[in-house]
């Protein structure tokens, strides 16, 4: 396959269908998002909000971007960018991931942090105020942009259904936006009417009524109820601790040869659950947002 730019490569990302002891004979199909150029799902969100707000006149040669992220989306939206000679500014807590620090700056993209204990909400507000205070901006804001999850109905979604050519009997996700999950199991509900689609969310997230607190998984949680949701008729909540999510990023990468970041982990055990549940043969759908190589500095094999 010969390209011309990288971003032509966002997408069509594998399917693959995991051999390892299931409960019930059932089967586990997992999206293989890392096989994006950007190493992530929102690579995606990148490419499909920046060519709709160009064809719409939303932004310019000299607009800049400016966004709130835990990492992954400012690498997509970094990416994306950087095809349209874009300038990227990223607000991001400063406690997350220093590989995606690092691969966002990489990219050309300006860091701007804020405190920790602050959470995405602490960088939601600053991106806001960098708004007001600059000419000419561009701010996606993934976690109120209707066209988040429309990026996933429109795009991952259907490469599922159309790869998979069976049944699904449940989707599983994390959530961390909101935006990857609503959009596919909206897709999901329309295309199999009995389809469950079920959240994994870490323990200190709180769809499941929580307590807010810190997690080591990475990429999925919330400090509130994401917009997207009002959309979606979502059947269950299973809370995932950080051991339960690690375990399983160990065990993929030793039995199956995959390297899955924390949230795929989570994920992967909330999906074993759904199955031990359902009837027996049944067919299971989840997302592996990312890999594992940049949560390397956080021992995340350990």
């Amino acid at each position: 396959m010969l390209v011309k730019q990288v971003t032509q490569l966002i997408g069509d990302t594998p399917l693959i269908d995991l051999q390892m002891e299931i409960p019930k004979q059932s089967h586990i199909y997992a999206k293989l998002e890392m096989y994006n150029p950007g190493g992530s799902i929102k690579d995606r969100l990148g490419k499909y909000l920046f060519q709709k707000a160009m064809k719409e006149g939303k932004i310019n040669q000299q607009t800049t971007i400016i966004e709130p992220t835990a990492g992954n989306t400012g690498i997509g939206f970094a990416l994306v960018a950087q095809a349209y000679h874009l300038p990227v500014i990223l607000v991001v807590p400063e406690n997350f991931s220093f590989e995606k620090q690092e691969l966002m700056k990489a990219l050309g993209a300006k860091i701007i942090h804020t405190p920790s204990d602050e959470g995405i909400k602490g960088a939601i507000k600053k991106a806001r105020e960098l708004e007001k205070s600059l000419t000419n901006t561009f701010v996606p804001m993934q976690f109120e942009n209707k066209e988040n999850p429309e990026t996933y109905y429109h795009t991952l979604a259907p490469e599922i259904t159309k790869d998979l050519q069976k049944p699904v009997t449940a989707f599983v996700a994390g959530a961390g936006s909101g935006g990857s999950f609503a959009g596919t199991a909206k897709y999901m509900k329309e295309k199999y009417p009995d389809v469950k689609v079920i959240v994994a969310e870490p323990e200190g997230s709180i769809l499941n009524g929580g307590p807010i607190h810190p997690h080591k998984t990475e990429g999925i949680g919330v400090e509130f109820v994401p917009p997207f949701f009002k959309d979606v008729n979502i059947d269950e909540v299973l809370t995932i601790s950080d051991e339960q999510a690690f375990s399983y990023v160990n065990q993929v990468a030793k039995e199956q040869g995959l390297f899955i970041g924390s949230s795929s982990g989570a994920a992967l055990a909330a999906s074993l659950q759904v199955a031990a549940k359902l009837p027996p043969n049944s067919n299971i759908v989840t997302i592996f947002p990312d890999s594992s190589e940049r949560y390397l500095s956080q021992n995340i094999y350990q």
